[in-house]
């Protein structure tokens, strides 16, 4: 299993023409394979819109978007809003669940951390011993690392019902003395994994998304 994540940057103020446009585009789309998640920015970069597509591979992927494209009517006609675009695959750990329709959110934060080359087996070690501590507060959405686009790249993805609750979820964790995962693994004598960069970003989900 492969996500394909594309983030478009929108002109200020088209948001809710995009996603209207999207929407119309994505009924007839869904016929040829289904998001997992459509989400817009609320909190950290502006403008944003965010879209997960799960394919089984590659292959899947290449024949999906050809069958589209022929059908017509893909992809939505918001080429005038989009300022930029990037699309990144992406690879779920072994320990992320499958994302799947749900009511869980609204609020959706997205963390990505880009680590040191190299640094992914630690990282994915690190991560793997500590997460059943953080599952005792929250679910997970997924977590997800890159394997073409940029490049070192790790997101974990966690829905909330307010970001009252993020707070005090977080505060949880925190008081464990074992989360995040670098504290656990540095009490345990394990390597620490290097982080070179942090990004946050809190999502909403699109009225058509299927996880919301």
């Amino acid at each position: 299993m492969i996500y394909e994540m594309r983030t478009y940057t929108l002109k200020p103020r088209s948001l809710a023409e995009v996603e209207k446009r999207f929407g119309e585009a994505y009924e007839k789309r869904k016929q040829f394979s289904e998001l997992a998640a459509f989400w817009h920015t609320e909190i950290g970069p502006l403008n944003q819109i965010v879209h997960l597509w799960p394919y089984q591979d590659l292959a899947e992927r290449t024949r999906v978007r050809a069958e589209a494209a022929k059908a017509g009517g893909w992809p939505p006609n918001i080429k005038e809003f989009i300022v930029s675009m990037t699309s990144d695959l992406m690879i779920p750990a072994s320990f992320s669940p499958p994302i799947k329709p749900a009511r869980v959110g609204p609020y959706f934060e997205m963390r990505t951390y880009t680590y040191a080359a190299g640094e992914l087996p630690v990282l994915l070690d690190n991560w793997e011993s500590a997460i059943d501590v953080r599952l005792q507060f929250s679910p997970v959405t997924a977590v997800l690392y890159s394997d073409f686009g940029a490049l070192n790249k790790f997101v974990h993805i966690w829905p909330y019902k307010s970001l009252e609750e993020r707070n005090a979820v977080r505060d949880k964790a925190s008081a464990t003395g074992l989360w995040p995962s670098s504290l656990k693994a540095a009490k345990e004598g394990k390597p620490v994994a290097t982080i070179v960069a942090q990004e946050n970003k809190i999502l909403m989900p699109s009225a058509f998304s299927p996880l919301q």
